[in-house]
């Protein structure tokens, strides 16, 4: 069986074929998901292999009552739609690509980030808001980053050849959205995002977690507006608000030529991904691994190395080696006694190993 991953965002469209091996067999990167031109893309694809039989779709938000892979039919979609209120901006795109892959003969299975998250102690999902808005609107902290998750936890017991269930990880998932995430047994214990993909560590146009105080302020007395609020919060802030440019390349390449902003602003995202792993750190009974992944975790040495130096007082200490391109393994030192982990983030063979087991129970 080749089973299709349908990886969509707000302005991209990733498709991939996945074979019994899970060897990536085709791929294909597609613009805008809401112009048609790119539906007709897909379709086309889908057309040219006729060994698929099912699709794998990634969804960010599986809402309250959706964690799990799940095959998708009409009641299954209706959950969807409801959930999809919650993260605007990231599960719309998906839907429209599941729609229109419905009309072909194709087997769907949703697989949601939040999944990974869906045991989380009821003390580190709750928020200490009024009992209404927990009860009624179903106010808690989600997380996000799942799919990413599962994968780091699966590579990190390959690489460290112990079991997952053994295993005490402190993931930080490093990209255009970043998150860390504590896991102990197998299962996410707590994580930095919460009931939107916003909360958290300094992104690449995302704040992070800013004092509510100072947002209900600027409403009330700046007279800033639901939706200015919003655009400005998920597109016009994280490193972009402080230096002017979301690519961490930039980024550095501004810093090491001295530009004030841009030290600023990579110094605010080590210092806060360094201060939000420390805190999770306490949701563990011991750390066996810091694990690196996404596009900044993976390919950015200088910012690893920043955060490591700051975790001293949890017993991490720099890396002190670097790995080949597209390579995972270790970049701590041998005698290290907690391990800093290097792992691509590989959602699509997260998502083909859900659609396959879940397909073959």
């Amino acid at each position: 069986m080749h089973v299709l991953v349908v990886n969509a965002g707000s302005s991209s469209l990733k498709l991939s074929v996945i074979g019994d091996g899970q060897e990536t067999i085709a791929g294909l990167e597609l613009g805008n998901p809401a112009e048609p031109r790119v539906v007709d893309a897909m379709l086309a694809f889908v057309a040219q292999h006729p060994g698929v039989s099912a699709a794998g779709h990634r969804i960010v938000h599986g809402g309250p009552h959706l964690s799990g892979a799940v095959v998708v039919d009409d009641r299954v979609r209706a959950q969807m739609d409801a959930a999809a209120t919650i993260a605007p901006l990231h599960d719309p795109p998906a839907l429209r690509m599941l729609d229109a892959l419905r009309a072909t003969s194709l087997t769907h299975v949703a697989c949601f980030d939040t999944g990974f998250h869906a045991a989380m102690p009821d003390a580190a999902r709750t928020y200490a808001i009024p009992a209404e808005w927990r009860e009624r609107f179903g106010v808690r902290r989600y997380g996000f980053h799942g799919l990413s998750c599962a994968w780091s936890l699966r590579r990190a017991s390959e690489l460290l050849a112990r079991s997952p269930e053994d295993l005490r990880l402190l993931v930080a998932h490093l990209g255009a959205g970043a998150s860390v995430t504590a896991i102990s047994s197998g299962h996410s214990v707590d994580t930095s995002m919460g009931f939107t993909p916003l909360e958290g560590l300094v992104m690449a146009t995302r704040s992070g977690s800013v004092d509510p105080g100072a947002l209900l302020w600027l409403q009330t007395v700046g007279g800033i507006g639901a939706v200015e609020m919003s655009n400005a919060l998920e597109h016009d802030s994280g490193t972009l608000g402080l230096a002017g440019t979301a690519d961490m390349r930039a980024l550095l390449e501004q810093a090491a030529g001295g530009d004030t902003g841009a030290i600023l602003a990579r110094d605010v995202y080590v210092h806060r991904a360094a201060a939000v792993i420390a805190g999770l750190a306490a949701s563990l009974d011991r750390i066996d691994a810091v694990v690196f992944t996404g596009g900044v975790g993976e390919h950015a040495p200088e910012i690893r190395a920043a955060i490591c130096e700051r975790l001293g007082i949890l017993g991490v200490v720099p890396p002190d080696r670097e790995l080949s391109p597209e390579t995972d393994g270790p970049v701590s030192g041998l005698g290290a006694r907690i391990a800093v982990l290097v792992i691509r983030a590989r959602e699509d063979l997260q998502i083909d190993h859900e659609v396959r087991r879940l397909l073959a129970a």
